[in-house]
């Protein structure tokens, strides 16, 4: 992390309780679900990793500041470069919305950020990445840290030494972040968690 924008110091956050969603443990509400079923905008999966970062990272009513350093939007895009970071975007049209990124490793998918500049949009990512991961095989979502906004989802904390375990049994297994279509409708994501 680091503490602006603009500052190159970087440090790493360890909690000792992990926030983890567990795949099937998610939460969506009825409401929306049947957002996510009305497939009201367009789902796109790595087509603008750079564009969602600088979305996370800007500015908002409620933040003036970002951990989101310039430093660290460049080791993310040299991930994404190595395929090992991944973004779901929200798309109405030619505009994006909003959505959400984060790093896979083995089984393991680490949340970074995510983003909404409309209603439910940043939700509706984050429905169609866990389909995806569990389409994929994985066995852990790491949120870092339990959000009342993430509570909703099902977000559990986790003691240190337990995520350790879980964390190692996950980088060693072999899943497929593109083994649920790019194109998956809303329909598709909500049978994949029903």
């Amino acid at each position: 992390m680091s503490d602006a924008r603009d500052d190159d110091y970087l440090f790493l956050v360890d909690p000792p309780m992990r926030g983890v969603l567990p795949l099937d443990g998610f939460h969506v509400s009825s409401r929306l679900a049947r957002t996510v079923r009305q497939d009201m905008y367009t789902i796109r999966i790595d087509t603008a990793f750079t564009q969602i970062i600088e979305l996370c990272a800007e500015e908002a009513q409620n933040r003036t500041s970002t951990w989101i350093s310039h430093s660290i939007q460049a080791l993310y895009q040299a991930l994404f470069a190595r395929g090992l970071a991944h973004s779901v975007e929200v798309w109405d049209g030619e505009t994006l919305l909003g959505g959400l990124y984060g790093v896979s490793i083995g089984g393991a998918f680490f949340g970074e950020s995510m983003v909404s500049r409309a209603r439910d949009v940043s939700k509706i990512a984050l429905v169609h990445l866990v389909a995806r991961l569990k389409a994929g095989g994985f066995t852990l979502l790491d949120c870092q840290f339990q959000t009342e906004h993430l509570r909703q989802f099902g977000v559990v904390e986790m003691p240190k030494a337990e995520y350790l375990e879980k964390l190692a049994a996950a980088i060693d297994l072999k899943s497929d972040f593109y083994d649920l279509p790019r194109t998956a409708s809303g329909q598709m994501v909500m049978s994949i968690l029903s």
